[in-house]
């Protein structure tokens, strides 16, 4: 956050905290965090984590089962 508040020229009070409210808004609700399972915190906070994670499996179950029938297609074409 230090880094991001000093690249930029604050010429009001007010600039500033509006500046730094902005950032722990994107830092909470938008921001993924590797250490929380690429998870905001926000949606650890709410309790959001484990639908997240499950809808997350599912869609990777469903990305693998596309990619293994493609590639047997692929296969079967040769």
């Amino acid at each position: 956050m230090k880094n991001v508040v000093k690249l930029e020229n604050y010429y009001l009070p007010g600039d500033l905290t509006n500046r730094l409210e902005e950032f722990v808004e994107y830092y909470n609700n938008e921001r993924y965090h590797e250490s929380l399972q690429n998870l905001t915190p926000a949606d650890v906070y709410f309790g959001r984590s484990q639908e997240i994670l499950d809808q997350r499996h599912l869609i990777k179950l469903k990305t693998m089962k596309k990619r293994r029938k493609q590639h047997l297609l692929q296969r079967l074409n040769l």
